[in-house]
């Protein structure tokens, strides 16, 4: 097998929740050994988060912990305790990485700050990703990404009208985050290996997920007009959104459906029968001024079509196409399991687990789910044996006095 492209980088990696854990993941999964320092006082917070292991809660049942944490090493130290953070400080010299995602005073108040480490370890390459960055009067502010896509401005773009806000799903902007984090820490890398300088990053979640807004700032700053929800509509597809088709083990089921041009508007009404429909939605222009009307003749003619069937029969057609899947579809789509995407690790607590894949497979340097995530401290006396050469007569003094776990 090719060498894995970040193989021989180390990571000492203090992030949690989601937005660190989903970024040193990617170098994880390709190769980095990545040291996942966590508190057994205070828990990541996805240790709680379902779903867990046959509904039974636990700090090491919980498959999103799990999910976004492949790949890496355990270490549970108590920061609040100094003598966690000489061993942190010993440790600094064999990371390549430093990565934490808490409020900016957290690692300052340790004397864990970039400064600080910078002056034990000069190249040293650091990421910080809060929600609001390292500076400005909200630099202080915690929260989730759930509060950071409001604060964003996608909950007031997203659902169907301005009177009744529906944000998208889950901590928006911790999904989009990771992805400029990632790659700033690449480039920092490749910046490291050519120059021999480390680096600081500073990662705001806001400023990240504001990359995403980009047409409606733009519009904004180009014509002052202010974009409202607009449900499934686009701009440049009519009909364009979801419609109910019949419903199969009693169960809803929905299709969704976008038309380009009049050229695939009549293959739509050619697959649903050519019922008759009023002239002027016969060009793009008509169907975009009426799309309510438009909407819900769509929606009467789908009703009592299988959304399968009417998918493959609309591909077949030249029009775009998919039935909204659920969960349980999802593991059973036939595409991702050509792609090979769901892959089962034995977690050392929960067994046999379904995780899911890479999202992309490089022909010469292939990734992968190396280990499942590890249970809370898993791997401290490993870690502390094999980077600080300590004996288990020290590591148990250590864990007897509360310092490692």
């Amino acid at each position: 097998m090719s060498r894995l492209p970040f193989e021989g980088i180390h990571i000492l990696d203090f992030t949690w929740y989601a937005v660190g854990p989903v970024t040193t993941k990617y170098l994880a999964d390709y190769g980095a050994d990545v040291v996942r320092i966590e508190s057994a006082a205070r828990l990541d917070g996805l240790r709680l988060a379902p779903p867990w292991k046959d509904a039974k809660p636990g700090p090491n049942s919980s498959q999103f912990f799990a999910s976004f944490n492949t790949s890496k090493r355990g270490l549970a130290l108590d920061m609040g305790n100094p003598r966690a953070r000489e061993i942190f400080l010993r440790m600094l010299p064999w990371a390549d990485i430093v990565t934490e995602s808490f409020t900016p005073k957290t690692m300052r108040n340790w004397g864990l700050d970039y400064e600080s480490l910078r002056a034990v370890k000069p190249d040293l390459i650091m990421l910080s990703t809060c929600m609001q960055g390292q500076t400005g009067p909200h630099r202080d502010y915690p929260g989730f990404g759930n509060l950071m896509a409001a604060l964003s401005g996608f909950y007031y773009l997203a659902g169907y009208s301005e009177a009744d806000p529906c944000p998208p799903y889950g901590a928006y902007t911790d999904f989009i985050a990771p992805r400029f984090s990632a790659c700033a820490l690449i480039g920092a890398l490749d910046h490291r290996r050519r120059t021999g300088q480390g680096q600081y990053i500073d990662m705001s979640q806001y400023e990240a997920a504001l990359h995403n807004l980009a047409p409606v700032l733009l519009d904004y700053f180009a014509t002052g007009r202010v974009q409202g929800p607009e449900g499934n509509r686009s701009e440049r597809y009519v009909p364009h959104g979801a419609y109910r088709c019949a419903d199969e083990d009693g169960h809803e089921r929905w299709i969704a459906i976008a038309v380009a041009d009049d050229h695939e508007w009549r293959a739509l009404l050619s697959v649903l029968g050519n019922p008759p429909v009023d002239a002027c939605f016969a060009t793009m222009r008509g169907r975009f001024q009426d799309r309510t009307a438009l909407d819900e003749i769509i929606g009467s003619f789908v009703r009592t079509r299988g959304a399968e069937e009417l998918t493959g029969a609309l591909q077949a057609a030249g029009v775009s196409a998919y039935p909204v899947q659920n969960c349980m579809d999802i593991h059973r789509d036939e595409n991702l399991d050509e792609f090979g995407f769901w892959q089962w690790l034995d977690h050392s607590e929960m067994g046999p687990s379904p995780y899911e894949g890479l999202e992309h497979c490089m022909s010469r340097t292939q990734g992968a789910l190396r280990r499942p995530a590890p249970v809370l401290g898993q791997h401290s006396e490993e870690v502390l044996r094999e980077i600080l050469g300590m004996s288990p007569a020290e590591i148990e003094q250590l864990k007897s006095e509360k310092v490692v776990y």
